[in-house]
């Protein structure tokens, strides 16, 4: 078994236990239902002569890209009540023939999803996105009325269940002070951000916005709120990983399953090396089990 001998391999070096039972992909259908304890799955992907490292690979990038669709086939077939996935490098990935930005556009596209965003979560803060991984000259163009609304209402979703109430909700604004009434920016807050929060506020959601992105996070608000409705990557994601580098959760809502992930990168620097801090994917696997219970 290929990547078995990798685990055995990094464990060996490492000094770590291996203790896990493992299944084959053939056995998976039936050995499934007799797991009680952490197994692994085998695909035979990857083999230890494949692998330096800490250094970017079309073998790994692919290996990982497989294990993507694996797990998701394994959602969509109803034998997994969800998935937590760990990170994955693009670069690799791309590397190997799998053009997507990273898991978030896996999942959506391969689950068919009608509408998905990302949201990332911790005790501290809690953001979702209307647009991710594209340059922010790109973001303008992917406004609408229709996406920023789909990202509002997927958002209030998720927080009911989490939270177990009706969440308050903030809706940034795109541009410096929420665009100052036309004053920055191309009238996104007015053409597409109010007209979607208006649309909210009409089936009853709790929303406060378009707030400008400099004072949103500020800490008395952060308190008062349950989420935050980002319209770009690093509106959300600089505040989240300042204040929750460790903790936060990445999920994907949308889907027909759970999907959580970490909230970090692969960190080659440190590869096999024993020092990565695994708190993150410990929180997303408590997330998915507490978001896929009945």
């Amino acid at each position: 078994m290929l990547f078995r001998s990798v685990l055995r391999f990094v464990s060996d070096k490492l000094g770590i236990p291996f203790n896990s039972h493992v299944i084959r992909r053939e056995e998976w259908s039936y050995e499934r239902h007799e797991i009680q304890n952490c197994a692994v799955l085998d695909i035979d992907c990857i083999s230890v002569p494949s692998i330096t490292p800490g250094q970017v690979s079309a073998a790994c990038g692919n290996a990982a890209f497989r294990y993507v669709i694996a797990a998701i086939e394994a959602g969509l077939a109803g034998e997994v009540a969800a998935v937590s996935t760990a990170p994955l490098n693009k670069e690799a990935m791309q590397a190997a023939g799998h053009k997507y930005p990273g898991h978030t556009e896996i999942f959506a596209e391969r689950m068919s999803a009608a509408r998905s965003c990302m949201m990332l979560t911790s005790p501290e803060l809690t953001c979702s996105f209307v647009t991710v991984h594209v340059g922010l000259c790109d973001v303008p163009g992917l406004l609408s009325v229709r996406r920023v609304l789909d990202v509002i209402e997927l958002t209030t979703d998720a927080m009911r269940r989490i939270r177990n109430r009706e969440p308050k909700i903030v809706v940034c604004g795109l541009n410096p002070h929420a665009g100052e009434n036309g004053l920055f920016g191309q009238r996104e807050e007015e053409r597409f951000i109010i007209p979607a929060i208006e649309a909210a506020r009409a089936q009853g959601m709790n929303l406060e916005g378009p707030l400008p992105p400099d004072t949103a996070f500020l800490a008395w608000r952060r308190q008062q709120t349950d989420a935050f409705v980002c319209m770009y990557h690093d509106q959300g994601h600089i505040p989240l990983k300042a204040l929750a580098f460790d903790s936060a959760i990445n999920t994907t809502l949308g889907l027909p399953v759970i999907r959580t992930s970490v909230d970090h990168g692969t960190a080659f620097d440190i590869a096999w090396q024993g020092k990565a801090n695994p708190n993150s994917l410990f929180e997303a696997v408590l997330l998915a089990a507490k978001m896929s219970a009945p």
